[in-house]
């Protein structure tokens, strides 16, 4: 079965504190109606600092999509290669055995993705083949992690390289003077993670069974307004709820798989806020400590996106507590409502 390796991260050096945050928006929006709304719900994110692409002067500045379009490049270009080459070392791969890239982001748009670029800059075999995500935001992290899953169980053989690129950042729009979206601007950060899923062999999660579900008539809770400046992020207030509908759904895929969701060994949530883990917790009635990787990623990161699982995964084997045998479950929440949900167990290569 196909095991997920150790991922990489990589954050941008350039770094912005929660009392940052708060300042900065108390001095722009000041006058806002909602301000004391708008600044208790930052102060409640539960994020400390978040890691940007650029300063915060050049962050805030809005220079047009186009030139924003060149920066995403000249960035993904600039910082990727690394992270995927510490990825393939963790797998212990070389970029010649790799079948399929599956690349996601929802910060930037590329055509041809930089997939093309990465397959000829790194030395992957011409015949690799490629999988852009774009349109599953913070989601796509588990939607990758699946769609390797389901390549490897085609191709029991094969191994998969999955990168997920967000510059958050870049996102910024100054007009947008929603709650919703003055929230985004003080829990949103930058991030690039890369993770191997091999076909044969590794340390890791051994992928046994996933699963996806969309809450219905939910598409604009989550969503993009694409204008001529850029990508306009949309957050509906009823989204920190979706965990209620969403919790019987990671339950169902278990039970498929004859597992308890409430009874695993460990977690890898996207952690999209506090509430978000907060009612998993009490919805699959576990212990707030159980969802500690993705906490401590909201925590030191804020919400990177589709990174937010590979970085929580990360975490995990930093930590060294998995066991041979032990169960787990991943989960990537974004729009439509979307679960992508995977179920593995760890296991120890002993190749």
């Amino acid at each position: 079965m196909a095991v997920l390796c150790k991922p990489a991260i990589e954050v941008p050096e350039y770094i912005i504190t929660n009392e940052e945050t708060l300042e900065l928006a108390q001095r722009l929006h000041g006058d806002h109606p909602q301000i004391d709304l708008v600044l208790r719900l930052i102060e409640h994110t539960g994020v400390q600092k978040r890691h940007l692409i650029q300063p915060i002067e050049k962050v805030l500045q809005h220079p047009g999509f186009d030139a924003r379009s060149i920066t995403y490049e000249q960035q993904t270009k600039a910082r990727v290669p690394a992270v995927v080459r510490r990825a393939l070392d963790q797998a212990q791969l070389e970029p010649q055995q790799i079948d399929l890239i599956i690349y996601v982001s929802c910060t930037g748009f590329m055509m041809p993705p930089p997939t093309a670029w990465l397959i000829g800059e790194m030395g992957f075999r011409p015949q690799t083949r490629q999988m852009p995500i774009a349109q599953l935001g913070c989601a796509a992290g588990g939607a990758a992690v699946n769609r390797a899953h389901d390549f490897c169980r085609a191709y029991p053989e094969a191994n998969v390289l999955i990168v997920a690129c967000e510059f958050c950042s870049l996102c910024y729009q100054p007009t947008d003077l929603g709650v919703g979206s003055l929230l985004s601007n003080g829990l949103f950060g930058d991030g690039i993670a890369a993770v191997a899923v091999r076909g044969h062999g590794g340390t890791g999660v051994r992928l046994e069974r996933n699963g996806s579900y969309i809450i219905p008539d939910t598409e604009d809770w989550i969503s993009y307004a694409v204008r001529s400046t850029g990508f306009h992020f949309q957050l509906d207030k009823r989204v920190p709820g979706t965990m209620e509908p969403l919790a019987p759904a990671l339950s169902d895929v278990a039970e498929e798989h004859q597992w308890n969701a409430g009874k695993m060994d460990f977690y890898i949530i996207h952690a999209g806020g506090p509430r978000i883990l907060d009612d998993l917790s009490r919805f699959l009635d576990v212990p707030p400590e159980a969802f500690r990787f993705s906490r401590a990623t909201l925590t030191e990161y804020g919400n990177i996106a589709s990174a937010v699982v590979l970085d929580a995964l990360g975490r995990m084997f930093d930590e060294a507590s998995a066991l041979d045998g032990h169960r787990g479950l991943t989960a990537g929440f974004g729009p439509g409502i979307t679960a992508e949900i995977s179920l593995g167990t760890w296991t120890t290569d002993s190749d």
